[in-house]
């Protein structure tokens, strides 16, 4: 499945692909990306348990959304559900789903009703303003 909008990617430690800091969204905002690996938990949110779940990790991350990867692609405008280790979940929207030359896929998830306050984004938040 091709992405849904233009991106600058080089070479990352997550041995996939890591996106300019700066992402231009929808509303022509810009918002800083951290490009932050953390392993979540990634399901729509229906899920009972741990039923349907896929173990992964994120590229980058920001209070209003993620780069995560999959190893299946995911239907544009899916809800999903994002759970990191000791952390509340995020509830989101796939915005974009870009296939990958490893099998995999990256997802891109912007998040629903209000900013995510994980901990790696408040140890970084004075990166993000």
């Amino acid at each position: 499945m091709p992405p849904t909008e233009d991106r600058h990617t080089s070479g990352s430690p997550s041995q996939g692909l890591s996106e300019n800091p700066l992402d231009h969204g929808p509303s022509g905002r810009m918002e800083r990306r951290l490009p932050i690996i953390v392993v979540v938990r990634l399901a729509k949110p229906d899920s009972a348990g741990t039923d349907g779940e896929e173990k992964t990790f994120t590229d980058n991350i920001s209070a209003h959304g993620a780069r995560v990867f999959s190893k299946h692609a995911w239907p544009l405008g899916d809800l999903v559900r994002l759970t990191p280790l000791n952390e509340d979940p995020a509830c989101g929207k796939v915005i974009y789903c870009q296939q990958l030359p490893d099998n995999r896929y990256g997802i891109g998830v912007k998040f629903q009703d209000h900013p995510v306050t994980w901990s790696n984004l408040r140890r970084y938040n004075g990166l993000l303003r």
